[in-house]
């Protein structure tokens, strides 16, 4: 288990001289459960909100000297995309996820990483099953999401398929690796499934970490990775607590708008009914998918009724 080995890892105490923050302190080999038999927990970090502050500053001299203009400096670099000096931190994390999960994690190509190896280790008999409560159909309306609830029928018949799919799969994998066979590992496994649990150390600086929160945190992400991502970001908001806010206000719950959504907006009188919104939008927009994303944005800001 992850938390006895981060026992050995962090209990020695040594002094240091670099940059400390005490909210990822705290989080130093303590791992947050994901899914079913995943994790990620925080193996090492480097710099802290000052270490932003001092990045930005070498570009221009003295600086800011008190707390609250430090919390003013990072608001602007993030209000204004100057990304370089949030480069200047490092996030060094342990986790363990579904092969199918590390497919759409290892997309990120910014960060450093380093997995478990089925060529020289065997594959754990761990895989995940899902909660019933997240099983659903594909979606109608977006090709690679989830929408309407299956039956309690259907929810059970999944489960016992992956169950039983899970069993036989790994006992034919115990039995190429046998005497018997004596099949090379790196072909014993290709009959796993991808719901078979992998691990990486993952290491990424900071604006590399929050772009990947703002994709994976996002409602329409795929469930199993966004539960990873929330738990990154839980760690993130206590070590960075001045980064986060501005990445909280600025990008999370922000939103953009196009040139075309902004001139719907300046060529026309709001609020109005959904109707007659629509007509008006669809004039400018020949995207249908555009269209009801601009829908749902005035929707959130109470122009349309």
């Amino acid at each position: 288990m992850p938390q006895q080995k981060s026992k050995k890892l962090y209990t020695k105490q040594s002094k240091t001289l670099r940059p400390v923050s005490e909210g990822a302190e705290k989080w130093m080999g303590v791992p947050i459960e994901c899914l079913d038999h995943g994790f990620v927990y925080l193996v090492d970090y480097m710099g802290n909100d000052q270490s932003i502050v001092e990045a930005a500053r070498v570009s221009y001299g003295k600086g800011t000297k008190t707390v609250n203009e430090d919390r003013g400096l990072i608001r602007y670099l993030r209000r204004h995309w100057h990304t370089t000096p949030f480069e200047m931190v490092e996030f060094k994390f342990h986790a363990k996820m579904p092969i199918f999960v590390a497919r759409q994690w290892i997309r990120h190509r910014t960060a450093s990483v380093n997995e478990y190896s089925g060529r020289y280790s065997e594959m754990l008999n761990e895989f995940y099953l899902p909660d019933a409560a997240v099983l659903k159909k594909q979606s109608k309306s977006n090709r690679q999401g989830r929408g309407e609830e299956l039956s309690p029928v259907q929810q059970k018949r999944v489960l016992e398929v992956l169950k039983n799919d899970y069993e036989r799969s790994y006992l034919n994998y115990q039995d190429f690796l046998s005497e018997d066979v004596n099949l090379a590992r790196e072909l014993s496994r290709i009959g796993l499934s991808v719901a078979n649990y992998t691990q990486w150390y993952w290491k990424i600086n900071l604006h590399n970490l929050m772009h990947f929160l703002k994709l994976r945190m996002d409602p329409h992400a795929q469930h199993e990775v966004r539960v990873f991502a929330e738990a990154m970001a839980k760690i993130l908001k206590d070590a960075m607590p001045l980064a986060y806010e501005a990445f909280n206000d600025y990008v999370l719950e922000s939103m953009q708008l196009s040139g075309l959504e902004r001139k719907v907006l300046s060529g026309n009188k709001w609020p109005m009914k959904e109707k007659k919104a629509r007509e008006v939008i669809v004039a400018l927009f020949s995207n249908k998918r555009e269209t009801e994303e601009c829908v749902e944005k005035f929707k959130t800001l109470g122009l349309i009724k």
